[in-house]
């Protein structure tokens, strides 16, 4: 953090009582931060205070001739690496979603390339409106990042979510979002979640995989600064931001979809559980068991599916893969049988019979396996930290190195 620019836009809101302490936390981070400030947010906390603290003027009018010689609002957006507005109100989202420019805030924010930081601050009631709920999502897609609300105690009496992130969080989310940049000018291919291989028109072959490891490293990669395509078997997960997603349904379907997006990528991870087999036909149709024979059973003939991550190492040049090996037995013996067969730089292995570990949970446990028999066992850790752990490692082959 040390250096970076971050504007601190403070809008209308009680929360807004907490804008000195959070001017202070980036200062104490190393940041170089400057402010800005809604009509609305000068009746709870005056310019004065957060110019004293930060070292600079405060931009509040966009119409005031003198401060707009001295503060252009323009350069200011520019100057920005990272804009941060808490508290955000119901109103600046909703003037966001919309892009709204009718002050000096809303200006700034539609101007700046910088990445967006809300820190959302309101009634809970106003907080899960549906009016609200659509403005976050319109935020989300378009790649803004969020901290907060936390659930509490609320200044209006109320209890429940709505309460502005404290300012030590919402510069570790600040953290987050500045993020290294190391993977500018990377191409990264992820593929996540568990493909589903038809019986009929409504049954389907899958398995239980959640989609939430690849999609973890995804947003690791595209906070990275990478660029990101997410090949996403069926899940309800949220797209990460900046990541473009392509769903996909089948083995043959993500297949087809990862060669498609192969020649861009200097990158690949192969998270996804690719189904080995699907049946030899699948019916139109909805199979009625009125239809089969009284007492008798249904047999489906299976056939193999495509190796896409044997497909892609075939190929691979300078291109780094990493692969996923999801065992239940012989963990660390599997996927080195997997790695020397595939051909791929790193497998990543995990033992899905752990306790909270694997399939549809929030923490793995994983095994990186090197070429050459390098082991590297991580404790269990949530998915991100997984990711993070991962991408470094991947930081490190793309440098030349191999282990940590």
């Amino acid at each position: 953090m040390n250096g970076r620019r971050v504007l601190l836009a403070v809008s209308g809101g009680i929360a807004a009582y907490k804008a000195p302490e959070l001017v202070r936390e980036l200062l104490r981070a190393g940041c170089e931060v400057r402010c800005a400030m809604t009509a609305a947010a000068r009746e709870f906390v005056t310019p004065l205070v957060l110019q004293t603290l930060c070292g600079a003027p405060v931009a509040t009018d966009l119409f005031e001739p003198t401060q707009e010689r001295e503060i252009d609002h323009i350069a200011l957006a520019d100057w920005a690496e990272l804009v941060i507005i808490a508290p955000a109100t119901a109103n600046l989202l909703a003037k966001l979603a919309l892009g709204i420019a009718d002050d000096l805030v809303t200006t700034v924010t539609l101007a700046t390339r910088a990445p967006l930081l809300l820190a959302p601050a309101m009634n809970v009631n106003m907080w899960k409106h549906p009016a609200t709920v659509a403005n976050m999502a319109i935020l989300h897609d378009r790649g803004v990042r969020r901290v907060g609300p936390e659930t509490g105690e609320l200044a209006c009496g109320w209890e429940g979510e709505g309460r502005m992130s404290e300012p030590a969080a919402i510069v570790g989310a600040a953290r987050m979002t500045l993020g290294t940049r190391s993977l500018v000018g990377e191409s990264v291919l992820v593929t996540a979640g568990g493909t589903r291989e038809a019986i009929d028109a409504v049954r389907y072959l899958g398995n239980r995989s959640s989609g939430k490891m690849g999609f973890a490293i995804a947003d690791e990669a595209a906070r990275r600064g990478a660029e990101v395509v997410l090949v996403a078997a069926p899940t309800n997960l949220p797209t990460p931001p900046g990541v473009r997603r392509l769903d996909v349904t089948s083995a043959l379907e993500m297949r087809e979809t990862v060669l498609a997006e192969l020649p861009r990528a200097s990158i690949v991870v192969k998270a996804a559980a690719v189904a080995d087999f699907r049946p030899s036909e699948a019916s139109l149709s909805k199979i009625r068991k009125e239809d089969l024979p009284a007492g008798g059973g249904l047999t489906l003939e299976l056939v193999r599916n495509p190796d896409i991550l044997e497909e892609i190492c075939r190929e691979k040049g300078e291109r780094i893969t990493v692969g996923f090996a999801a065992e239940s037995q012989d963990l660390v013996a599997s996927a080195r049988r997997k790695l020397a067969r595939k051909g791929c730089d790193l497998i990543v292995a995990n033992d899905i019979t752990r306790e909270a570990s694997g399939f549809d949970v929030d923490q793995n446990a994983v095994v990186f396996v090197w070429p050459g028999g390098e082991l590297e066992e991580l404790p269990p850790l949530a998915k991100a930290d997984v990711a993070k752990q991962l991408i470094d490692r991947v930081e490190k082959l793309r440098a030349g190195g191999r282990t940590t």
